[in-house]
């Protein structure tokens, strides 16, 4: 399968940059979504990162996703969700060079 990019699924704007990351980012999803091993619903989140984690938070609830930051060699002009079918590997935010990084799910277990 090959990667699709899928900017109507979601809506997703920085609050303010790089410099703000750990203040967080929103996103409001329009379907269900698969980051790593979790499945998001649809609805509006926070997203922060806290160290090697993206925490989504809706209402009282948060869910931690492992996740890194990397910057680009340019600056984003709008924002884009890459994933295959609906299993999310990375978030480009607009305005800024910068990219949120997911590994995909396990798929199974090795047998030796």
């Amino acid at each position: 399968m090959h990667k699709q990019i899928l900017t109507s699924m979601f809506l997703f704007s920085s609050l303010a940059g790089f410099a703000c990351a750990a203040s967080g980012y929103s996103v409001k999803f329009y379907g269900p979504v698969q980051i790593g091993a979790t499945e998001l619903k649809a609805g509006d989140y926070k997203v922060e990162m806290q160290g090697d984690k993206a925490v989504f938070k809706s209402g009282k609830s948060a869910i931690e996703i492992p996740a890194t930051l990397e910057k680009s060699d340019k600056k984003f002009t709008s924002t884009l969700l890459l994933s295959e079918d609906s299993k999310v590997s990375e978030i480009d935010v607009a305005g800024t060079n910068i990219k949120i990084m997911f590994a995909p799910a396990p798929t199974g277990l090795a047998i030796k």
